[in-house]
């Protein structure tokens, strides 16, 4: 586990990013509506040459200092003069930055690809430009027309059959989810107390970072990791290394068909956007059986705004369509989903990034 990073606070953290949305809205309109279009297609270049730079390793290469794109290549085994014209790309972006003589540095943003840098999204990059997550982009009109997952459509299976049948497509796909909660994991943890907890199931946890960071914020709660076996490999030893392992579970098994008992908390980071509602709601409806009556249900998701905003969570609603055939959810929709699986919507807590914790009790006389 890492030292925690200083989180702003969420209204904060709001702010300055409806600020960066508008400047991005006034350089738009500063240019022709044609060319300003074009320019947001161009989006896909970024991704790919992003996902060729993790994939190939560049960042790690230039850990030592600054290199010509030559040795980089070399390093690498790549061209020399694609190597460049890649790097130069990029760097135009302000990912990497050209020095005279065809040589190239590190950023800080380049600095996140490492695979060592304690914040990497060098998982993410290469699970986002996969050929075979790829693939499943190409389809998203057929997705749109019929409302199926674009996995589906390009493969011929869910993307979680995928997975079971692909274990070194899953163990990317873990590692890139991993990295995705190590960058929220400071947010989530500044905007909600889990002090006041005894004992806390993550459902669905894979790794356990989640679950390690909380236990490491709440020293006198013990808690479980609760998922298939297949993804809680590596759970054990993150629990080890942070220091949480005599406190930190792991029980295997599938949320469709229960949960732990009896725990005061039930943690569900990005499961329930996974799945369209009467697949949620069989997972809910597990979590009721098992919670406690005084217990809190928590789910960590990118709650879409009331109003049409710029907003990550509209992305990622496109992501899931694409990936899993899931979905992103407005407040009201979660409370109406909660409901029916025998929940009431407590309270939506924001945090400093894109996602929210909604919190909620069991109903009396449910379950």
């Amino acid at each position: 586990m890492h030292s925690p990073t200083v989180v702003p606070p969420p209204r904060l953290a709001h702010a300055v990013e409806g600020l960066r949305v508008r400047l991005r809205r006034l350089v738009q309109r500063l240019a022709p509506a044609p060319i300003a279009v074009l320019e947001l297609a161009e989006g896909w270049m970024m991704t790919q040459a992003l996902y060729t730079a993790a994939e190939l390793g560049i960042a790690d290469v230039l850990a030592d200092g600054p290199c010509s794109a030559q040795r980089i290549a070399a390093a690498v085994d790549a061209d020399p003069d694609a190597t460049y014209r890649l790097l130069r790309a990029l760097a135009s972006g302000g990912v990497f930055a050209e020095l005279p003589g065809r040589r190239f540095a590190l950023t800080p943003m380049a600095e996140s690809m490492r695979t060592d840098s304690p914040r990497t999204v060098r998982p993410v990059l290469l699970m986002l430009g996969h050929p075979v997550v790829w693939a499943s982009r190409g389809q998203l009109v057929h997705a749109v027309e019929t409302g199926r997952s674009g996995h589906e459509l390009a493969h011929g299976t869910t993307g979680f059959e995928y997975l079971g049948m692909n274990p070194e497509f899953a163990n990317g796909f873990h590692e890139a989810m991993k990295a995705t909660t190590q960058l929220a994991v400071g947010a989530i943890l500044a905007a909600y107390d889990f002090t006041r907890f005894d004992r806390i199931v993550d459902v669905g946890g894979g790794s356990g970072y989640l679950l390690a960071a909380i236990l490491r914020a709440a020293p006198r709660a013990k808690g479980i990791v609760y998922d298939l076996d297949s993804a809680t490999a590596t759970t054990a030893d993150i629990f080890d290394r942070a220091g949480v392992a005599e406190r930190g579970a792991i029980e295997n098994g599938s949320f469709f068909d229960a949960a732990p008992p009896g725990a005061d908390a039930y943690v569900l980071k990005h499961i329930i956007h996974d799945w369209p509602d009467e697949a949620a709601l069989k997972i809910l409806r597990t979590v009721r059986t098992a919670i406690t009556a005084h217990g809190r249900l928590l789910l960590i998701e990118c709650v879409v705004p009331p109003r049409n905003r710029a907003h990550f969570s509209l992305w990622l609603d496109l992501e899931v369509l694409l990936s899993i055939g899931g979905r992103e959810r407005t407040a009201a929709e979660y409370r109406d989903l909660l409901a029916r699986g025998g929940f009431r919507l407590r309270r939506v807590v924001a945090t400093a990034g894109p996602h929210s914790i909604v919190e909620a009790v069991p109903e009396v006389g449910e379950g």
